[in-house]
């Protein structure tokens, strides 16, 4: 049964990525929307009543599919982030509009978490970084990509010995911090991706019971939903102190602790949404505000 179900999967998700890998080849030099068609992230309206659209500054890739587990891309253009008095460059990639989903995280791993609040397209939380990157070359391979991350063994629950991350790899992987960083500021530099708008259109926050169901509020001007709240999402990089020194395309530390973690849950305040804010948790533990997002990209 399972190994019929993952035939069935099979072609359209390795269609939707050789169709995203078309479409990137087709993006012009100065950064027009390629158009592939009229999907929209899970067929949902936010709370204004009208499905938003992605700017047209951005690359938005879109394929027409009804595969339940599919993820809509945008192309984040390349940029620079500050960090300090320092400038760091951060090549341009492609990010899912929404976070993974239970119902998607739930097929790709034939299981999922204990959930505070159940529900098929709901963010997936409670995710250790560990079990998301599995989650990230579990995809991968069903699509018919490379895998990012690399290792000896598992151990324990879901630990990854001797682990490297392979950025040159043609896969899907959690984004580094500082893509992460600039996607979720959607090309502006305020504070909040809104800037002084109504914090709660855009953001699932200050809540009691668990995550709500993907691409609910307003997204940020490169179309990504949830950037603020709803969960809190993993990222690639081991937390430390900023670097010092300038380095393009920073992948963060050698070694670490902690794992970071951006953009504030279903249960935080307001000022916890910020772009800028970083938390950190051990990468084996996991947390019911905590979960992640995909990007996509062909190395740096």
């Amino acid at each position: 049964m399972r190994l019929e179900k993952i035939k069935k999967l099979c072609l359209p998700v390795a269609v939707l990525f050789l169709g995203t890998l078309v479409l990137l080849s087709a993006c012009t030099a100065t950064g027009e929307a390629v158009d592939g068609g009229s999907f929209t992230p899970n067929g949902k309206k936010n709370s204004s009543g009208s499905v938003p659209q992605s700017s047209s500054s951005v690359d938005t890739l879109k394929v027409d599919s009804s595969f339940f587990g599919m993820f809509d891309w945008v192309r984040i253009p390349k940029a620079t982030i500050t960090r300090g008095v320092n400038a760091f460059g951060v090549n341009s990639f492609s990010m899912a509009t929404t976070e993974v989903t239970q119902k998607t995280f739930k097929f790709i791993m034939n299981g999922i978490p204990k959930q505070s609040k159940e529900g098929d397209e709901r963010a997936v939380s409670n995710v250790s970084w560990y079990r998301a990157v599995l989650f990230c070359n579990a995809f991968s391979k069903l699509a018919g990509l490379d895998t990012a991350y690399v290792y000896k063994s598992i151990v324990g629950d879901s630990i990854l010995v001797d682990l490297t991350i392979d950025y040159s790899a043609n896969a899907v992987r959690l984004p580094t911090e500082n893509e992460w960083e600039v996607a979720a500021h959607g090309g502006t530099s305020t504070t909040y991706y809104w800037d002084t708008d109504v914090a709660s259109k855009y953001a699932y926050y200050g809540q009691t019971a668990g995550p709500d169901e993907v691409a609910q509020k307003l997204p940020n001007g490169f179309g990504l939903y949830d950037m603020a709240g709803n969960v809190a999402e993993w990222v690639n990089d081991w937390y430390d102190a900023y670097p010092k020194n300038k380095s393009d395309n920073y992948t963060g530390p050698q070694k670490g602790e902690y794992r970071i973690v951006r953009g504030g849950g279903w249960s935080d305040k307001v000022n916890s949404l910020a772009p800028k804010e970083r938390e950190k948790l051990d990468p084996v533990h996991s947390k019911v505000t905590v979960g992640f997002r995909l990007v996509y990209s062909a190395g740096f």
